[in-house]
C-alpha cells in the first residue's frame, strides 16, 4: 500500500502543478479620502447591532463600507453621511472580536486617531452588585478563563473553585505565567463623564424581570442590588469564551477579579469579547492608529450569571423566563445614544482635545507607558514611551522571568 501511494505521488505532483489556480477575488480601489468618526458603536451581534438602525438622532446606515477581514456575517461598517459616526459588528467571542477590531485599525479606509471607541453589548450580570436590566460602565477587563482549569470533583479539599490562576499553585495566588491579556484598565475620567451622560436616559424593564428580581430577595441580603430596579452602575466586566452559569464560578471569577487587579475591580458583568478588543486596541496605540485613552465599555445586564437560592444553575441558563434580553437591548441604545450625542455636543469644547486618564490606563505589560496599578509591574525599561507619544518602539525587559516592580518573580508566558 505504501509503495502505491510513493508511485502515484509524482503524477499527483504532476497535476497540481498544471491545475489552474483560482483567481484573486477582485476588490474596488479604496476610496481616496478617509472617514474619520468622531465616535465608533462597536456591536457583537445581531440585536446589539439593529438597535441603532433606524433611530430618529442620526442614520447610521447611510454608509456601508465594506473592510476586508471583517466577519463573513459582518462584512461592513455602517456610518452617518457625514462620518461622525460608524459602527461595526464584530461577531461573538475572542477570537472574532480580535480580528475584526485588527482589520479596522490597519484599513486605510479609516482615520481612528481622534476616535471615540464605544463598546455597547449585553452581558450576564453578578446580582451581589447590580440587577437584571441595568447599564454598567466598566474601568477593568479582566479575561477571567485565562487559568488552569480542573474538573471540581478532582480538586483537593481546600479548592473553593476548579481554576487556578496560571503558574500558581493554588486559586488565591497571583498568576505567576502572564500572557499579557489577563487585565486592561480604560480611562476613568471618560467613563464617569459617559455615565453621566446614560444617567439622563430612562432605562427600559420588564414586568418579567421585575418578577424575575424579585426571586433574589433573600433574608442576608446578599443580592439585595439584585432585587433593586434597573439603573446605571460602574462596575467591571469579566471576558470569557465559555458561556457560564452557577454561584461557584461566578464567585470564583468575582475573587480572580479582585486577585488580578489588585484589590480594586468589582465583577458584575460576564462578556466574551471585551479583552480581545482591547488587546487589538493596544497594539494599534503603540502603532499610532488609535488613541487608548478614548475607549468605553458600556455593558447591559440581560441575564443574571447564577440562579437564586433554591434553583438550579441550569435553569437560570436554559429554561428560565428572566424577562431582561429585549429591555437590555433597548437599553443599549437608551442609555447610549446619550453618551453619542454627549461627545457630539460637547466635541469642540471637551472631547476633541481628548480627556486626560488621572488613572493608569493599558495592559498589565505597561505596554503605552505608564506603570499598571495592578500585576506585578510594567515589563518594560525604564526609559517608557510617554502615552501620547504613539507609535515609538519600547524595549522590553530581557529575560523569560523576572522581577516585577513590586518584588514579584513571574514568568511571559508558560
Amino acid at each position: 500500500m505504501l509503495f502505491r501511494r510513493l508511485t502515484a505521488l509524482p503524477a499527483l505532483v504532476s497535476l497540481l502543478a498544471s491545475a489552474t489556480p483560482l483567481a484573486p477575488e477582485k476588490r474596488l480601489a479604496y476610496p481616496a479620502y478617509k472617514t474619520k468618526p468622531k465616535v465608533f458603536i462597536i456591536s457583537m451581534f445581531d440585536p446589539e447591532a439593529e438597535i441603532w438602525w433606524g433611530i430618529p438622532e442620526f442614520d447610521i446606515l447611510a454608509q456601508n463600507i465594506t473592510v476586508p477581514g471583517f466577519s463573513p456575517l459582518f462584512p461592513d461598517a455602517h456610518c452617518t453621511a457625514d462620518g461622525d459616526v460608524c459602527q461595526l459588528v464584530t461577531g461573538e467571542s475572542e477570537i472574532n472580536a480580535a480580528v475584526t477590531i485588527a482589520s479596522l485599525v490597519a484599513s486605510p479606509q479609516f482615520d481612528l486617531t481622534t476616535t471615540y471607541f464605544f463598546v455597547g453589548g449585553i452581558a450576564g450580570v453578578n446580582p451581589e452588585v447590580t440587577t437584571i436590566c441595568s447599564v454598567t460602565f466598566a474601568r477593568y477587563a479582566i479575561q477571567v478563563a485565562l487559568q488552569y482549569e480542573f474538573d471540581p470533583r478532582e480538586i483537593p479539599a481546600n479548592f473553593s473553585t476548579g481554576y487556578v490562576p496560571q503558574g500558581s499553585k493554588t486559586p488565591d495566588e497571583y498568576p505567576q505565567s502572564i500572557y499579557g491579556t489577563e487585565v486592561f484598565e480604560v480611562n476613568d475620567a471618560l467613563r464617569k463623564l459617559a455615565v453621566g451622560f446614560a444617567k439622563t436616559a430612562t432605562l427600559n424593564d420588564s414586568d418579567d424581570a421585575v418578577a424575575y428580581r424579585a426571586l433574589y430577595n433573600t433574608s442576608d441580603g446578599l443580592y439585595a442590588a439584585g432585587v433593586e430596579p434597573p439603573s446605571v452602575v460602574e462596575c467591571d466586566v469579566a471576558t470569557s469564551d465559555v458561556y457560564y452559569s452557577g454561584r461557584i464560578l461566578g464567585e470564583a471569577f468575582a475573587n480572580y477579579t479582585k486577585l488580578a487587579t489588585n484589590g480594586t475591580g468589582v465583577y458584575c458583568t460576564t462578556a466574551q469579547e471585551d479583552n480581545a478588543t482591547l488587546e487589538a486596541m493596544v497594539r494599534a496605540h503603540v502603532a499610532g492608529l488609535v488613541d487608548y485613552s478614548r475607549i468605553i465599555i458600556m455593558r447591559t445586564a440581560s441575564d443574571m450569571d447564577r440562579p437564586y437560592p433554591g434553583q438550579a444553575a441550569t435553569d437560570n441558563l436554559f429554561w428560565a423566563q428572566q424577562g431582561a434580553f429585549l429591555p437590555a437591548v433597548k437599553n443599549i441604545y437608551l442609555a447610549g445614544v446619550k453618551v453619542v450625542e454627549g461627545i457630539l455636543d460637547e466635541w469642540e469644547s471637551t472631547f476633541s482635545a481628548g480627556i486626560n486618564a488621572t488613572n493608569y490606563i493599558g495592559d498589565i505589560f505597561g505596554t503605552i507607558g505608564g506603570e499598571p496599578d495592578f500585576g506585578p509591574g510594567t515589563v518594560f525599561e525604564e526609559s517608557q514611551n510617554p502615552l501620547l507619544k504613539r507609535g515609538l518602539g519600547r524595549q522590553v525587559k530581557r529575560g523569560q522571568e523576572m522581577k516585577g516592580k513590586r518584588g514579584w518573580t513571574y514568568r511571559l508566558g508558560q
